[in-house]
């Protein structure tokens, strides 16, 4: 009866790396621009640091080190997954610096990856980040243009 005097919950997240924003229908991979997996964007880096997003937890670190789940304090899940194509990689060209079970803050830094490596042994640098639990939200707006990571929001989520 109530409803209109809750308070809508949103949640920021900010560019995990510096680059160009992608709209998520244009990645180069029909999982992703389909968005089979969930919605949000994708970046196309300029630099291979990645630092997390948003304060919360590293859920999953993929054995092939391309891709992390992570878990926003509001209970959001997003997938960043480095590059297209980069599980054939093996590893090879990435660095993890978290493991599942930690808690990270906004800035902190969870990988590094050799896009140079990337450019030459995959299909894309392309990375895309993802919301996987999408029915959590109400409305997703998501920003373009260039954004630096750690400091540039990227995504405005309102929450259901």
């Amino acid at each position: 009866m109530f409803n209109f005097l809750k308070k809508k919950k949103e949640v920021s997240i900010v560019a995990p790396m510096t680059g160009e924003i992608i709209e998520i229908g244009k990645v180069p991979d029909k999982v992703f621009a389909e968005k089979m997996v969930g919605d949000g964007l994708a970046i196309k880096p300029t630099d291979g640091v990645v630092v997390a997003p948003c304060n919360g937890k590293v859920i999953q670190v993929f054995p092939t080190k391309h891709a992390m789940g992570l878990l926003t304090l509001e209970g959001l899940e997003i997938l960043i997954h480095i590059g297209l194509d980069t599980v054939s990689l093996k590893g090879n060209g990435f660095k993890i610096f978290v493991e599942p079970g930690d808690n990270v803050k906004k800035g902190d830094r969870l990988l590094k990856v050799d896009l140079d490596y990337v450019s030459e042994n995959a299909k894309s640098t392309i990375t895309p980040i993802i919301i996987t639990n999408i029915d959590a939200v109400n409305r997703l707006l998501v920003r373009n243009g260039t954004v630096e990571k750690g400091k540039d929001v990227i995504m405005s989520i309102e929450l259901k």
